[in-house]
């Protein structure tokens, strides 16, 4: 006798099981190699070992399975390839907040090795909810050639795309500012990081010039919404064409508190009619600041450790009450001891965009480090040709003016992370410092007697 009302649970679990039993989402089915099949693949975007299936996955998972099953309705060897994706940040996040809730010790207390092989249990134990909930859904993915991002083989084909794209010179290692969580101590990438309005205060503050007033200019007056960075101040720029300032431009500041002279330079980043029209430079910690640096040899000063905490070096000059100080508390300290010297010129309540991890929720600090990029630009030149040439078309057609944009003014790409589960950038380091990049340890130890014995 019939249910008066339909129960998916009951039915949908029993005929998926069917498909599965019968090899219905298999690839390479003999019967279609045999019959000459034509191949079509989808690679399913792999999501996070740690996530649950969300709206974004389901349409974008419907639409490949309608795709998948279409193609292989008329015929073709279709294979839609599952598999998961590790998650670094994420995971890592997940396994030290079980650490901290069972009270044992810390990652770093119980060693790499240690950690990486709790990491995997946990995978093992409670990875995967997404993959079973498309299975819930009906996907029909080839599940018997299931991957995951740190297996064996993918992580060795991750070692090798490095390796020659390292040796292409595609692949390279700078210095450059990034988005850096100061909780998880790493590198993140823009899309992990959430802008957000707040309520904030721009504050202002003089500079006062080192050989005193010209054209009865006695200080240079700027604003920030961030006082704790004027402490690595390499200098303060000003519009070219604004003659309130040009008899200044080459002239010296006296930067309060650090005591240092910095130049007045001039770069057409700051806007004459916002505020004094002079701003700030401080390259090491604001991504603006650093193009504006770079371009006129600025110094790059930098004034945190990795978990944002104040630094005292020859170079930045700060008091040594600083150090080790949390930047807000540096921020306090810094308003406190400008308004004593009496460089404080008023403040303006007003909302600001802030940067904030999206896991971790705080405020993100760009920080000057060395890691690993990619020359995006140089990769993304066939991309552009192929719209430009009509091989790949945008639907609708307007969407091409934001491809362009996005890829014409593409910026070197961070693949590094300061992380421990993960893919190990395939590089080893010399006594002096100097590094080699190989597939193993043998062949990098190979081009460090190669380049000794030189």
């Amino acid at each position: 006798m019939l249910e008066k009302t339909y129960q998916p649970s009951e039915l949908e679990k029993r005929i998926y099981d069917a498909w599965e039993q019968a090899g219905a989402f298999a690839c390479g089915r003999s019967d279609r190699v045999a019959a000459g099949a034509k191949p079509y693949t989808i690679v399913i975007p792999p999501p996070n070992v740690t996530g649950s299936l969300h709206m974004g996955h389901a349409l974008n998972n419907t639409i490949q399975d309608i795709l998948i099953r279409f193609e292989r309705m008329r015929g073709k060897d279709v294979l839609w390839q599952p598999g998961m994706d590790h998650a670094g940040i994420a995971t890592q996040m997940v396994v030290e907040r079980q650490l901290v809730e069972n009270k044992e010790p810390d990652r770093r207390a119980m060693g790499r090795d240690a950690f990486i092989e709790r990491v995997w249990s946990w995978k093992e134990e409670s990875g995967g909810t997404i993959l079973n909930q498309l299975k819930r859904l009906g996907a029909s993915c080839d599940w018997s050639r299931e991957r995951f991002t740190m297996d064996e083989g993918l992580n060795t084909a991750v070692l090798r795309v490095f390796v020659d794209l390292y040796r292409e010179g595609l692949i390279y290692k700078d210095k450059r500012l990034v988005n850096w969580d100061p909780v998880f101590q790493t590198a993140i990438s823009d899309l992990e990081v959430e802008q957000k309005e707040v309520n904030g205060h721009m504050w202002q503050f003089a500079y006062p010039l080192v050989e005193g007033p010209v054209d009865g200019i006695g200080e240079i007056v700027i604003a920030t919404t961030r006082p704790e960075t004027m402490l690595g101040d390499g200098a303060v720029a000003v519009h070219p064409s604004d003659e309130r300032y040009k008899n200044l431009i080459g002239k010296m500041v006296r930067l309060p508190i650090a005591e240092r002279h910095i130049p007045i330079i001039a770069d057409e980043y700051p806007d004459p009619e916002f505020g004094s029209g002079a701003v700030k430079i401080t390259g090491a910690h604001d991504f603006n600041d650093f193009e504006v640096a770079r371009r006129n040899g600025i110094p790059l000063i930098p004034l945190m450790d990795s978990q944002a905490r104040m630094i005292v070096t020859p170079e930045n000059n700060v008091p040594k009450h600083y150090e080790g100080i949390d930047r807000y508390e540096a921020r306090k300290l810094v308003l406190k001891e400008i308004e004593e010297l009496g460089f404080y010129r008023g403040v303006e309540e007003k909302i600001i965009a802030q940067p904030f991890g999206d896991r971790s929720g705080v405020v993100i600090e760009p920080m000057l480090t060395d890691q690993w990029y990619v020359d995006a630009q140089t990769l993304a030149k066939p991309a552009i040709k192929a719209v430009e040439d009509g091989d790949t078309v945008f639907v609708p057609k307007n969407w091409e003016k934001t491809y362009f944009e996005w890829m014409r003014n593409i910026q070197p790409w961070c693949i590094s992370r300061q992380l421990w589960w993960g893919h190990q950038i395939p590089c080893w380091y010399g006594p002096d410092g100097e590094f080699f990049v190989g597939h193993d340890e043998d062949e990098a130890k190979g081009s460090i007697m190669a380049r000794t014995s030189l």
